[in-house]
């Protein structure tokens, strides 16, 4: 069998244009091959992946020990359904239990679908007279209908309604809001544990431990969507863990599989009771290539003991962007949670992301005026400094005031 010819980036950008459905805004480059924060396009032109695999890659593209487990995986066994009993599957929900709150894993293919089944499960659980779950503005869930609709930010919804009932919307970090919100029909509470498409933002200080106190109180399940911050981004296994605020439901995907597709709930045993057979499935989750993977991530992190590199990247980050930003007069906020980091303009940042492309340094904006950044936990001293150089620069070249 003969390889698929390389096509170059404007060639390859017409076929897009004749064969593929436009519903993505898509960069005019072709990316052919990735190594840890590094990536190459069919010109052979290289990059500096501040933003790998939209967070997927948090070990980097390709990392060694996830590509071994896959090889071997496929010439093993691919693929067969969940009536039957996969080892690597119950090994995969074993050790996230372990580093966790002690919960039972579902298995499915991304967040969207583990952010679908905490809902379901909520329903089943709060079932037969609850069914209503409380979100926060400046969430995002997904981009399926109902964890879409869980997202409290209407640009995701138009034309799309009518959306599903049973979801209330109220602000991020107010807690008397959601007080109030809570009804004889309230079931869960769902909510990132920093919002990442929201613009990198942090919960208030206690504002977890509330929404912990009121869920106790009204006898509510509190879920937590870690499918950004969870798996090491925050320099603990689990958001939560930073906060000390621990859910009854968690859901993970993005890079739990090591930048394959994987997604997971997991939910403490009692209330997954709930999802009896016939409530719920998923054919491809925890396949034995995802769980390979899956498996491997976490091998990963741990033998080459990533958890701790991420507090220092994040230090270090940190310390460049306020040191050299500090009387950069569009510059907002800088927010840094591990990796995840947001720099906050007053002004458009949509150029600031060009030019770094431009540069050679993939990095990302979100809410319009945010720039995001989700780095690699392998990233070298090197490339950090290189790479947060690029943006810096950037950032203090946009100018926005004009010349009197």
């Amino acid at each position: 069998m003969t390889a698929p010819s390389q096509l170059g980036s404007q060639e390859l950008a017409t076929r897009f244009e004749s064969f593929v459905i436009p519903n993505y805004i898509r960069y005019p480059v072709s990316l052919v091959r990735g190594e840890g924060s590094w990536v190459w396009d069919a010109e052979g032109r290289r990059y500096l992946d501040l933003f790998p695999g939209w967070g997927c890659n948090l070990l980097g593209h390709c990392p060694p020990r996830v590509v071994e487990a896959v090889r071997r995986q496929v010439g093993e066994l691919i693929h067969v359904p969940n009536t039957w009993l996969i080892e690597s599957q119950a090994r995969w929900a074993e050790l996230l239990s372990e580093r966790s709150f002690g919960g039972q894993a579902f298995f499915c293919n991304s967040g969207t679908e583990a952010n679908e089944a905490a809902i379901k499960l909520a329903r089943l659980y709060g079932a037969p007279h609850r069914h209503k779950i409380i979100t926060f503005q400046g969430g995002f869930h997904g981009r399926t209908l109902g964890s879409l609709t869980a997202t409290a930010q209407p640009k995701y919804h138009s034309g799309l309604g009518p959306l599903i009932a049973g979801f209330t919307y109220v602000p991020f970090g107010d807690l008397e809001a959601v007080a109030q919100a809570i009804d004889e029909e309230t079931c869960a509470v769902l909510i990132e544990p920093i919002q990442g498409e929201g613009g990198v933002r942090l919960p208030p200080e206690g504002f977890l431990a509330g929404l912990r106190e009121l869920c106790d109180r009204h006898e509510l399940l509190l879920m937590f969507d870690e499918v950004q911050t969870g798996c090491g981004r925050l320099g603990q296994w689990f958001g939560y863990q930073r906060f000390g605020v621990e859910p009854d439901v968690m859901t993970l995907a993005k890079s739990l599989c090591g930048g394959l597709a994987g997604g997971a709930m997991l939910a403490r045993a009692d209330i997954a009771a709930a999802l009896k057979p016939g409530t719920h499935a998923s054919t491809f989750g925890g396949n034995p290539i995802a769980a390979a993977a899956g498996i491997a991530v976490i091998e990963t992190i741990e033998q080459e003991q990533l958890l701790p590199r991420v507090s220092e990247l994040a230090r270090q980050f940190e310390s460049d962007l306020r040191e050299q930003l500090q009387d950069c007069s569009w510059v907002e906020e800088i927010r840094v949670a591990g990796l995840m980091i947001g720099i906050e303009l007053a002004v458009d940042a949509a150029p600031v992301v060009q030019r770094c492309l431009e540069r050679g340094v993939l990095i990302n904006c979100t809410q319009g005026d945010v720039v995001r950044l989700l780095p690699a936990m392998t990233l070298s001293d090197d490339q950090r400094e290189q790479g947060a150089q690029v943006v810096i620069e950037e950032i203090m070249n946009l100018n926005p005031v004009p010349d009197v």
